[in-house]
């Protein structure tokens, strides 16, 4: 079996995106995680593939698929790198266009300076919709993670996050403290685990370790995420520039009740094809 794809990236968040509009992806979660390896196979924080939509209302529908193989919700940087994929098949007209996520619709645009502008939708602090066992939809919360209490704000962009608040990003127990609150059996779903430091009313610095996939280089729903926990808290304006390890995108949230609006750029690396020797053919 072979398999052609395009290698693209949001920032150093990376995808392969596989055409699956006349024929639907024929990999199992293993084989999946055969692709995402990035030393047996092609390598990638999360596979994308583009259908059909099934809400009458969206032109094309999204799937995500995390390197381990387990599906995703949601995912801020890939929906610009469909769009993008989708404007150079030739396949989107300018303007706003509805696309279908595993998560619900979302409304992006192509915009002259080749970057894309995405309508996220409204943040969800509800403890039910995080999910979050236990949580009560405050601003703040504690959770126990071996032994230590830290301080998070749990919330869904349409997939679960857990932002706290660090001095300094370089320093944060990114890579040790990261898998337990991924884990944490408070987040039954797993959660994304945030590690955001203010430099400015303006302007943020990130880190996220990613369920199903670690530490990337960016994350565009933990961007989103990390803006709405601060400016929950009073320390953000409502246009602020999110620096990842990756590169930046601009989020806006005027506040509850209003949607997320993120913009950033998206790029093909290459174009390739993958043969499954384990298939046999």
């Amino acid at each position: 079996m072979s398999v052609r794809f395009s290698k693209m990236h949001g920032i150093g968040n990376d995808f392969v995106v596989i055409d699956c509009r006349t024929r639907a992806l024929d990999l199992d979660t293993a084989r999946i995680a055969q692709l995402g390896d990035r030393h047996l196979g092609i390598g990638f924080d999360q596979l994308l593939t583009i259908e059909p939509p099934r809400d009458a209302s969206c032109a094309y529908r999204y799937g995500i698929y995390n390197a381990d193989g387990s599906p995703a919700a949601q995912c801020g940087n890939g929906v610009r790198c469909v769009a993008a994929w989708l404007r150079r098949a030739g396949a989107l007209q300018p303007g706003k266009v509805r696309l279908e996520s595993p998560s619900g619709p979302v409304e992006v645009e192509m915009l002259d300076d080749g970057r894309v502008c995405v309508d996220m939708g409204m943040p969800r602090f509800a403890p039910a919709d995080v999910p979050f066992s236990g949580g009560t939809g405050g601003i703040v919360e504690p959770l126990d993670v071996d032994g230590i209490v830290v301080e998070i704000s749990a919330l869904s962009i349409g997939n679960p996050h857990a932002v706290q608040l660090v001095a300094d990003v370089d320093t944060a127990p990114v890579s040790t403290q990261g898998p337990s609150i991924e884990r944490h059996p408070r987040f039954p779903a797993r959660v994304n685990a945030g590690y955001m430091q203010i430099v400015d009313r303006a302007t943020i610095r990130l880190r996220v370790f990613e369920r199903g996939a670690g530490e990337t280089l960016a994350c565009g729903t933990g961007a989103c995420a990390a803006v709405v926990a601060g400016r929950r808290r009073g320390l953000l304006d409502e246009r602020v520039r999110v620096v990842t390890r990756g590169g930046e995108l601009t989020i806006r949230w005027p506040g509850e009740g209003g949607p997320v609006i993120m913009k950033g750029p998206a790029r093909t690396v290459f174009e390739g094809e993958w043969r499954d020797a384990d298939a046999g053919h």
